[in-house]
């Protein structure tokens, strides 16, 4: 059980920890959570961590946690935090092992009544073009130079290759290319994990979803991502693989051995940093900016092959459109105000309003696409962003349900061919995954996204605008 500290309901949805909590905090914590989520939340040790993060040079007041949190690797899983670019730090658990691990949504324009019949058919085709799996790799396999062109480029060095078209680059955070990636700062162990693994799931909670729109809470939102109830979308999640946890290793450990030099005292080393405009922090950038680029590339590439299973499956061309594809677990440099500051994402995605510059044109009137996954058999939904996130939160929001219990726990809980039968029973087609990945994935294992969702919506950080449920999932 976490410690308890003194907090202040500030209004139904979000809840302060004061700075006085711990003589060693520098700003406050907020977390967004009703009563239920703040009871779960206070569960492990979520919220000590986000007060140890309070206590970073540089940190900006508040620091958050989002309704989805959880305790995480050094800083909470859907914790936000900003600090400043001259006197500030970066932190590799800031930003998490898995760098963008993001999720995009296709809109198919296909009744998904008239699809059902061929979703076994389908997702067997794309279990066949879509490796999952630990350490599976993808059917790409990059010569040395093609693979440091990704890490610089991102989605856009698959154009050339016909993996990629301009549509889908204007709908992908940052057009699917950080501008301040090096791949030379990303080690040879990193790259050789990452040279075979471009369009692949990996493992845990990653998946690509074929799914039904089950309601729409805002039609001028819905038509402008191109959603209406009956149809069927896909959603597609996951990040940079091996690369991207080499590079969280390797940083942690080069930022754990250089602290002392710059005078830093932590309450918990996995908060390992460094000074960002230090010759360790602006390596650690340019080599997390190379990782979220192949995590772009990565899920463009599994974008192509899954327009290649539908393709193949129904007999003809098929036209899945890129609604957008969010990133999570980044720190990405952004102005706010008069102020640049390095914003730490980890488990919490960007939502961004309509009048934010970096909103896709097709979305300035209704806001940028926010995606929040469930899992397996809960619902995923489609928001968008609002100008007053950006006051509210960083222009930050959840990134999904949230792990409500351990995966030991989720297994103990309910065995995984229990876990298939109960999916299968509720007409969800599930490839790709074994039994125990199932246990360890099943929805009773998340917080419930309804709620997550209620929450983020009352608060203003995002409004809802489709509710999705799976009708066929291939696991990672």
């Amino acid at each position: 059980m976490s410690a308890t500290y003194p907090f202040t309901r500030l209004d139904r949805e979000l809840v302060e920890i004061p700075q006085t909590a711990r003589a060693d905090m520098r700003v406050p914590a907020r977390v967004f959570a009703d009563d239920a989520l703040w009871d779960q939340i206070r569960g492990d040790r979520t919220v000590e961590q986000l007060l140890n993060v309070t206590t970073l040079p540089g940190v900006i007041a508040p620091v958050f946690a989002m309704p989805d949190a959880h305790e995480g690797y050094g800083f909470p899983v859907g914790g936000v935090a900003a600090f400043g670019e001259r006197d500030g730090i970066i932190s590799p658990g800031g930003v998490g092992y898995d760098i963008n691990c993001g999720v995009r949504l296709l809109a198919t324009g296909m009744a998904a009544e008239a699809l059902r019949p061929q979703v076994p058919k389908l997702m067997h085709e794309l279990s066949r073009r879509v490796a999952s799996g630990t350490g599976r790799g993808g059917r790409l396999s990059l010569e040395p130079a093609e693979l440091d062109r990704v890490l610089a480029e991102g989605s856009r060095a698959l154009l050339s290759r016909g993996l990629a078209a301009e549509d889908d680059l204007d709908h992908t955070e940052a057009s699917g290319s950080l501008q301040s990636a090096e791949p030379d700062a990303v080690s040879p162990r990193a790259k050789q994990r990452g040279r075979d693994q471009l369009g692949s799931l990996g493992s845990g909670n990653h998946f690509v979803e074929v799914q039904v729109i089950g309601e729409v809470f805002d039609s001028e939102a819905a038509a402008a991502m191109g959603l209406a109830v009956g149809d069927a979308a896909v959603l597609i999640h996951t990040g940079s693989r091996g690369l991207g946890h080499q590079v969280c290793t390797d940083y942690v450990r080069q930022m754990d051995a250089v602290m002392r030099k710059y005078g830093i005292r932590l309450p918990d080393r996995e908060l390992a940093c460094a000074p960002f405009d230090s010759p360790e922090g602006t390596r650690y950038f340019g080599a997390m900016c190379a990782a979220a680029n192949y995590a772009f590339a990565n899920r463009q590439v599994i974008t192509q092959r899954v327009r290649e299973a539908f393709g193949q499956v129904l007999g003809k061309r098929v036209e899945l459109r890129l609604v957008y594809d969010v990133a999570h677990n980044m720190a990405k440099l952004e102005q706010h105000g008069r102020e640049r500051l390095i914003v730490h994402r980890k488990g919490a995605t960007r939502a961004f309003g309509p009048s934010h510059p970096e909103t896709p044109t097709r979305y300035r009137a209704v806001g940028q696409p926010v995606l929040i996954p469930g899992s397996m058999g809960t619902a995923s939904y489609a928001l968008v962003g609002t100008d007053a996130a950006l006051e509210r939160s960083f222009g930050s929001c959840c990134h999904g349900a949230g792990r409500a219990m351990s995966r030991r726990a989720a297994k103990r809980f309910k065995p995984g061919h229990e876990v298939r039968q109960a999916l299968e029973d509720q007409g969800v087609v599930v490839t790709g995954a074994g039994n125990q990945e199932l246990a360890e994935e099943a929805p009773h294992a998340y917080k419930d996204v309804d709620r997550v969702v209620d929450v983020v919506h009352a608060a203003g950080l995002a409004r809802r605008v489709a509710r999705l449920a799976p009708i066929g999932v291939l696991k990672g």
